[in-house]
């Protein structure tokens, strides 16, 4: 009997100790729980409300129903910006994830001098995002930038970027690899994780270095590629401070503005140029629903495609 009760205070015991730990652990992490309940879920919840009004900061919200919504596929400039934004993701994102491997596969031969390059490559990802704005001008400009001087040199055309409709969204990507660091950190802790053994079989069976880039690296490390591929999407879809500084922020008009108009782009114009909080919010809203529809394909598809190590298909 006294061995069933002191296993009874035993139990009760260790309960109360969990309980005493989880009130402290809630206790340490309450600052950020009530940041994130009062700076994120609050805004939220708010903004949901505001898509619903006409709002214009100055006076109080005015319920409108789903008008602002009924007015988004009415608004052509809805429609541009959009597809703006998607052909910039669909660029970007390949263009990320392909160059941030090639120069990780390079790290992994560069042996002791990687942890030089390494922060090399990172250290553009400290550069603020305004910054990179005006580089773009100064780069890609059409008629003395640095990089149509090396194309003239070595006989190619030389494109307007910042001028010519077709060119502009392919310069913003070529510059956004600049900042691609964090992504090439990542894929090269996910190439030293593969086995080595592999490649010394790959090798033995005349395996050359595409066929094991193709057949090993990138099954092996699919799960990251994924990771990196559903983050760049959400950053490409919320592309908004390089676009603006170069070709909204100024305010000059000499440049081709439509190609460059981004949804967030014209979100930011509604909400704090023109006022139309609620037609903003209705507008974040809508970008909310686009992003979660194309996480949940990638999600889908990814279940053929990516390999999770302990995975038994």
């Amino acid at each position: 009997m006294s061995t069933v009760v002191s296993a009874a205070q035993l139990s009760a015991r260790r309960r109360l100790s969990n309980r005493r730990e989880t009130v402290a652990a809630l206790l340490f992490i309450s600052p950020w729980i009530l940041g994130f309940l009062i700076f994120t879920v609050w805004p939220v919840i708010y903004s949901g409300y505001l898509s619903f009004t006409d709002y214009d900061v100055i006076n109080d919200p005015n319920f409108v129903g789903l008008e602002n919504y009924v007015t988004m596929f009415e608004d052509p400039r809805i429609a541009l910006s959009l597809t703006n934004t998607l052909i910039y993701t669909i660029l970007s994102v390949p263009a990320h994830i392909i160059v941030a491997l090639a120069l990780a596969m390079l790290l992994l031969r560069a042996a002791r001098a990687s942890g030089f390059f390494r922060t090399v490559f990172f250290l553009p990802k400290m550069t603020p995002a305004v910054a990179v704005g005006v580089l773009f001008l100064l780069l890609f400009n059409g008629q003395d930038g640095l990089i149509n001087k090396m194309l003239r040199a070595i006989g190619l055309p030389a494109p307007y970027w910042t001028t010519d409709p077709f060119w502009v969204k392919p310069g913003l990507v070529l510059i956004s690899l600049w900042a691609m660091g964090s992504s090439i950190v990542i894929l090269l802790a996910a190439l030293k994780n593969v086995p080595v053994e592999l490649y010394e079989s790959a090798r033995i069976d005349g395996a050359n270095l595409w066929q094991q880039t193709t057949r090993i690296t990138v099954p092996m490390i699919s799960s990251t590629i994924f990771f990196l591929v559903i983050i760049n999407t959400i950053a490409g879809f919320q592309m908004f401070t390089e676009a603006y500084t170069a070709f909204f922020g100024s305010g000059n008009t000499t440049y081709s503005n439509d190609a460059a108009l981004f949804f967030v782009i014209y979100l930011f114009q509604q909400g704090f140029e023109f006022l139309n909080m609620g037609y903003a919010s209705a507008m974040a809203w809508l970008l909310f629903l686009v992003i979660t529809i194309f996480t949940v394909v990638q999600f889908v598809v990814s279940r053929r495609l990516v390999y999770y190590e302990g995975d038994q298909r």
